[in-house]
């Protein structure tokens, strides 16, 4: 009974998940990848970036610092897969620029 409960529970997340995609894969292009940063990469993350800009594929992250820039940038390819199942392959590369160089 216990692992029935458990099966239960699983369907409920992934369809969380799957309208969470369907409402950002709705919205324009070139918002989408913007406002799925904070859900992609958490809140602890998400209190040390932002998301500034998506043109031809590349999504812009402002980081605070440098240490966190290269933290993020080996865990790219992970934050990629995750944010294109939510937009739907829009994002091609993550580019993470310290807040000094975005201006």
């Amino acid at each position: 009974m216990h692992s029935k409960a458990k099966t239960q529970m699983e369907p409920a997340g992934a369809g969380l998940e799957k309208l969470v995609a369907d409402a950002l894969r709705r919205m324009p292009s070139t918002e989408a990848p913007l406002i799925a940063w904070p859900l992609v990469c958490g809140s602890a993350v998400a209190e040390r970036t932002r998301a500034v800009g998506f043109a031809g594929g590349v999504l812009r992250i402002e980081v605070s610092d440098a240490g966190w820039k290269r933290e993020l940038q080996a865990l790219a390819p992970r934050y990629l897969a995750t944010i294109n199942r939510y937009v739907g392959q829009r994002v091609q590369r993550l580019e993470f620029v310290l807040r000094d160089e975005v201006r």
